[in-house]
């Protein structure tokens, strides 16, 4: 009995301990758990005070990035239209190389080339370091905001000013090639650089400012919306200021005065750069807009057109129009005072149809685009004959005719034909045209004269009719 109750007793002790260590394992397991919980819960609150500052910068850079977004007025859509429209007037400039090679003879047509990159290459450096601050700075006669465009403020504020800078640089070398072919074939490579760096360091940008720049033709209500004076009539008559002082060619014309043709020698290659220019100007206009997106005030082109991207196509179809029918019309021209119809001709109809325009292609009915190719092309045609038969001056490619007349013609018809609204004036844009033509040919025949007496204008007549290839750059085109 005894031993049964010290059993029993041991029993209960064991049972006792057992319970006694697991209530202890358990206290202690949530103990433990207790502190695990503890400290996640402490890294927790650490990780999350670290965080917190991160997160707030975060914050803060997002929506400073959608801020300066939001208050940035430059268009992406926009800039790249614009650069598109850049690159299509840059290779306008092989196009003019390509003309005005094919139209003069196989001898000098390494410097005609020559003339052309240059001509871009020189004309975008000088437009840099001067021109643009003279077009577009603060200034009544002429703009100034220092060297380099840095200083001038920008122009078009939804583009880039380093994208608009460009987009007008391809448009100032367009006015100094032009002068090239009327000087073709008898000029000094050496005094050609000359006045290619003075037309665009101010001849070019000063006119250009007081149409483009705020300056006061455009305060006037004078409109030229992408250059038929600005840059056409600038070009064509500093050309015809340079084929006077130059005189013309050896052999263009006899003792009796009478005009001899002295023919090009590929028209293959005028052809095409006829073509290329063609397709260039559909940047040189629509591209003016300057903007692809947004809408525009109907008074600003007329004819209900309330957007720009109507007002982009729109110009496409009146600049197309114009080209069209200035080369029909020069086909009938031709055919009918010839007897026969003339490809170089149809080629400078084109040519004029698309200058003429210009001025206008923003404000004009289709229609009326039709008309001022026709009536721009019929100018370019007595034009060409008039100065070669009866004045005696020797414009190789008809550049005079072509640029200086044409664009003439057609800033004029724009006072004629633009849409009601836009209010444009006959009068404005005759004063306007006039101001522009007597600046560039004035202050260009004064810098051909000083150049002839200074230094010579001329190439000898040996060089002249052995070609300026060799003698000027000691190459040929062709061997």
């Amino acid at each position: 009995m005894d031993s049964i109750f010290r059993h029993i007793m041991k029993t209960a002790a064991w049972l006792g301990f057992a319970g006694c260590l697991l209530m202890a394992t358990s206290a202690m397991a949530q103990d433990s758990v207790a502190v695990a919980d503890s400290a996640a819960k402490m890294v927790a609150a650490v990780a999350e005070e670290v965080a917190a500052p991160a997160a707030d910068s975060m914050a803060v850079a997002a929506d400073a990035a959608v801020a300066a977004e939001e208050e940035s007025p430059i268009n992406p859509v926009d800039t790249i239209w614009v650069l598109l429209a850049a690159m299509l007037v840059f290779f306008m400039q092989p196009g003019f190389a390509l003309v005005e090679a094919g139209l003069t003879r196989a001898k000098n047509t390494a410097n005609i080339l020559m003339k052309n990159f240059c001509d871009f290459a020189s004309g975008s450096l000088l437009y840099w370091i001067m021109g643009f601050s003279v077009m577009f700075g603060a200034g009544s006669f002429m703009g100034w905001d220092g060297f380099g465009i840095a200083g001038v403020e920008n122009p078009c504020p939804n583009l880039p000013k380093e994208c608009y800078f460009i987009f007008q640089t391809v448009f100032c070398a367009t006015a100094a090639t032009i002068v090239s072919g009327a000087m073709a074939e008898r000029t000094k490579f050496s005094m050609y650089l000359v006045y290619s760096i003075v037309i665009s360091a101010f001849i070019y940008p000063i006119q250009a400012h007081w149409s483009w720049g705020g300056g006061w033709l455009s305060e006037m209500g004078f409109h030229d919306f992408a250059g038929s004076a600005v840059v056409h009539s600038c070009g064509g008559f500093m050309a015809l200021a340079g084929a006077i002082v130059l005189g013309p060619r050896v052999g263009k014309y006899g003792k009796d005065m009478k005009a001899r043709a002295i023919p090009g020698h590929s028209l293959t290659l005028a052809a095409l750069g006829v073509w290329i220019l063609w397709m260039g100007w559909f940047g040189f206009n629509p591209g003016s807009t300057v903007a692809a997106t947004g809408t525009v005030d109907s008074a600003a082109y007329g004819g209900g057109i309330l957007d720009n991207m109507t007002a982009m196509s729109h110009i496409f179809v009146t600049t197309n129009i114009a080209a069209a029918v200035g080369a029909l019309t020069a086909l009938v021209y031709t055919w009918i005072a010839y007897g026969k119809p003339s490809l170089s001709m149809v080629c400078n109809g084109i040519l004029a149809g698309l200058v003429g325009i210009t001025a206008g292609c923003d404000c004009v009915s289709i229609g009326a685009a039709a008309i001022i190719g026709l009536i721009a092309s019929v100018v370019m045609c007595f034009s060409v004959n008039f100065l070669d038969t009866k004045l005696h001056v020797d414009d190789p490619v008809g550049a005079v005719s072509v640029h200086g007349m044409a664009g003439f013609t057609g800033t004029i018809l724009t006072g004629v034909f633009a849409y009601e609204e836009c209010g444009y004036s006959i009068l404005t844009q005759l004063i306007g045209e006039l101001v522009i033509v007597a600046w560039s040919f004035g202050i260009g025949f004064l810098v051909f004269f000083a150049i002839k007496k200074i230094h010579g204008l001329r190439v000898e007549s040996r060089i002249e009719e052995e070609g300026l290839d060799v003698y000027e750059h000691g190459e040929s085109a062709y061997n």
